[in-house]
């Protein structure tokens, strides 16, 4: 009985939601789903990407200010696209509407419609000199709270966790134009002490930043913890990476620099300086040097450390005792010369632990993990863009005596048609403990692959794309004791116009694993497919979604969601609901969903078992300076009496939890 209500129940909300759909209150949230896979989407690098893009919709970039750098961070922007944006703003002067992307060849309808999210246009700023005076009198304040309210207790909250069972973060920024920039962000962990423990002065995690640009000769500044990213990122990437659509849609092309770090994740991040410098035309120079304290694993007597940890949990004495007891330095340099389309460079970098690494090598797939205190490695990057091809690059070594390399190559024989190839190389002995680039096995090691892809416009709302990627692994990956294989394949098809938008997908996935008696591998094949319609007219929005899984390994497993949301905006006030019924086998189906929610707050979520999930949310904005939010969300289980394990256990079929926000502007 109790399941024919929530059935008939998710059934009704549907079609409501059917007529009256809220696409989400930030619309381009619905293109960055486009661009990720479910590898994507539970990636801590794919959040950062939000939450940047969360700070660009705040503070949008001025287009005719931007440096090559800037633009290229944005996911769904090419080489060449910012090459042709930079060029037609040289020889006509200022952007000054939106619609002046229509006069570039290579900026489509849909990259226009989310670069007006991104970046505002209009004159050209009057060259001033940094004042106190100005930078006071101009710049503005942003201060962001946000608290969760869980209507639940896990296990941990009532036998072992340290702290209480609520969640809250503060986020202060200062941004003087687009020179200025300096924030701090305090973040606290449901389970987490509070001015208690070794979290004496408050929040369990704290991010002090700042960042300037052109300052004369130095073009980039930046201090306290910030990001770097160098070529390909195959020696020095804890900035962002790209996944395989994201790569098609932006042809490989990703950026490079330095940025502050305003983001909740207290994983990857650098603590210190670093500086860009132009040394003379076309030559530049960045330099950094980063002192941080992380977590790890210890060995039994405590001189080594078996795992690095980038969960930053920490709830229990356990948990605790890990908290930043290793300290990690690290310099590195990048020096790149540019002449017109050409780019060429070379990257080094050194990194000392105050504990060597002791990978437990017993477990085949560690075999090849690092080993030591002291590590260096050097790269050489290259690239070349023009508006029929681009070529670029890197090619890595280090200590380990080992290789690493990566090159990709585009075509584009017209505006409507774009190819893509990628080759990688990643030597089982190479490592770096700071890249991050495209991969497969999620490692810059013990990989090679070629993966290929094309996008195509064949109509001015209609977009199609498809990729396939081929991986070999030479050596042992975890629950592949052998040398293993992976293919990955996806088409998509993508309607947008300005009151509709469709997607269509299809991903075909296959990867070898470990039988049930380790005696031989077999293939894992996944099929996923996902089908979703939105559309707007006046103040109502609309849309549903459908997403299906079938995972086939020494037996089937079946898993799919209907999922749409539904909201209204009036003047100063928004608000929208969500809801959507799963079915899946197990954790092998399952399925994504979306929700709108928080400044800040990833809205993809995944969901196994049986259940429905139900949201809303309500925005005020108070003016032009207060905004209050608050999104009430709950996931009921209809195949279990209990959620989760260990210390989260929640001993209910369902849970429930307040998210409240305010924003104030001065």
């Amino acid at each position: 009985m109790k399941r024919l209500r929530y059935l008939l129940t998710a059934a009704l909300m549907l079609c409501l939601a059917g007529r009256l759909h809220a696409q989400t209150e930030r619309p381009w949230e619905l293109y960055f789903g486009q661009l990720s896979t479910f590898e994507d989407i539970e990636s801590a690098d794919w959040e950062d990407t939000y939450e940047m893009l969360c700070d660009l919709e705040e503070e949008p970039l001025n287009i005719n200010t931007a440096t090559r750098e800037d633009l290229l961070r944005l996911p769904f922007l090419n080489e060449q696209q910012v090459e042709d944006i930079q060029a037609y703003i040289y020889q006509y002067g200022a952007m000054k509407t939106v619609g002046e992307l229509a006069m570039i060849e290579t900026i489509d309808y849909p990259t226009r419609c989310l670069l007006s999210y991104f970046v505002q246009f209009g004159e050209v700023p009057k060259k001033d000199t940094l004042s106190m005076e100005r930078i006071l009198k101009y710049g503005h304040h942003d201060i962001v709270l946000t608290a969760g309210v869980p209507f639940y207790e896990r296990r941990g909250d009532k036998e072992v966790y340290l702290g209480y069972q609520y969640s809250h973060s503060v986020r202060y920024k200062f941004r003087y134009s687009d020179r200025i920039k300096i924030g701090l962000v305090g973040s606290q962990d449901a389970g987490e002490p509070f001015f208690a423990d070794k979290n004496r002065l408050g929040y369990d995690y704290y991010s002090l930043y700042a960042e300037a640009h052109r300052l004369g000769r130095l073009s980039t500044l930046v201090a306290g913890r910030y990001r770097a990213s160098f070529g390909l990122g195959l020696v020095m990437n804890n900035d962002f990476s790209m996944g395989k659509l994201a790569s098609l849609s932006a042809l490989g092309s990703k950026g490079s620099g330095l940025r502050a770090h305003s983001s909740r994740n207290a994983a990857h991040y650098l603590q210190g300086a670093g500086a860009t410098v132009s040394i003379s035309k076309g030559l530049e120079l960045t330099a950094l040097a980063s002192y941080r304290k992380v977590d790890a694993t210890l060995s039994s007597d405590s001189t080594g450390i078996t795992t690095l940890l980038t969960t930053d949990y920490h709830r229990t004495p356990t948990e605790m005792a890990k908290k930043r007891n290793t300290s990690e330095t690290v310099v590195a340099a990048d020096l790149e010369y540019r002449r017109g389309a050409l780019r060429i460079g070379a990257t080094a970098l050194h990194t000392w632990l105050s504990r060597p690494l002791q990978p437990d090598t017993r477990q085949a797939y560690r075999l090849y993990y690092p080993a030591g205190d002291r590590f260096w490695n050097a790269s050489a990057h290259y690239s070349y863009t023009s508006p029929l091809v681009g070529v670029r690059g890197e090619v890595a070594t280090g200590h380990c005596g080992a290789l690493a390399t990566l090159h990709t190559l585009n075509v584009t024989p017209s505006p409507q048609l774009s190819l893509m190839a990628l080759y990688r190389f990643y030597g089982k002995k190479y490592y770096s403990l700071h890249s991050n680039s495209f991969s497969e096995g999620g490692r810059v090691q013990n990989e090679s692959g070629i993966y290929v892809g094309a996008r195509w416009q064949p109509l001015r709302a209609l977009q199609l794309s498809a990729y396939s990627d081929f991986a070999y692994f030479p050596a042992s990956k975890y629950q592949a004791l052998a040398s293993s294989h992976a293919w990955d394949n996806l088409v998509q098809a993508q309607y947008n116009t300005d009151k509709l938008s469709l997607t269509l997908r299809y991903r075909l996935k296959m990867r070898e694993y470990d039988n049930s008696e380790k005696t031989a591998l077999a293939w894992k094949t996944t099929h996923r497919t996902l089908a979703g319609v939105s559309g707007s007219q006046g103040p109502w929005q609309w849309g549903v979604r459908a997403d299906l899984s079938y995972t086939a390994f020494e037996g089937g497993s079946l898993g799919w969601m209907a999922s749409a949301q539904g909201g209204y905006s009036h003047r100063w006030l928004k608000v929208s609901a969500s809801v959507g019924y799963f079915d899946t086998d197990d954790t092998e189906s399952r399925v994504y969903g979306y929700e709108s929610g928080p400044l800040y707050s990833y809205g993809f979520r995944s969901y196994d078992g049986e259940g429905l999930r139900y949201a809303f949310t309500a925005r005020a904005d108070l003016g032009s300076r207060l905004m209050v939010l608050a999104h009430l969300s709950t996931v009921d289980y209809l195949d279990r009496d209990h959620i989760s394990t260990g210390y989260q256990r929640i001993d209910r079929s369902s849970k429930t939890d307040l998210n409240l926000q305010l924003r104030w502007r001065f």
